[in-house]
């Protein structure tokens, strides 16, 4: 797979996601459901807790992306949708360090919607990866 920024501004960059990118070559294409501070046996987790939120809704994106020979260097767009917007703002640190580590700069939307599915999760990844 072959993936190829399009930035005609430099400033998402800094913030750690691309404002496009063509991907070429590539032989299979994951759609992920949207991942949250779910436990393995499906409860909900960290009520009131963003930063540990955020954190477990990585790390289930990344257990889909693994049972799929993906992680998150794969990882072309991804959508975040939460609960407060300025709230995830301050815990933006953990997610955006998990994408750096694994040098990826996916295509990101950010949307602040009124509840999730579960009135106690406050964030939820859903993202396309490509290899």
């Amino acid at each position: 797979m072959q993936r190829t920024t399009v930035n005609p501004v430099t400033w998402s960059v800094e913030m750690g996601f691309n404002q496009g990118e063509v991907v070429s070559g590539h032989t299979r294409t994951l759609y992920c459901s949207g991942q949250t501070a779910m436990s393995s046996d499906g409860k909900p987790q960290h009520a009131d807790d963003m930063a540990a939120q955020l954190a477990l809704s990585l790390d289930n994106l990344e257990a889909v992306l693994g049972e799929a020979g993906m992680s998150l260097e794969n990882l072309v767009r991804l959508n975040v949708y939460t609960t407060d917007v300025d709230l995830l703002f301050q815990h933006y640190g953990v997610l955006a360090s998990r994408l750096g580590a694994a040098k990826v700069a996916p295509t990101t939307t950010m949307l602040g919607v009124t509840r999730l599915a579960i009135p106690t999760l406050m964030v939820e990844l859903e993202g396309i990866a490509v290899a």
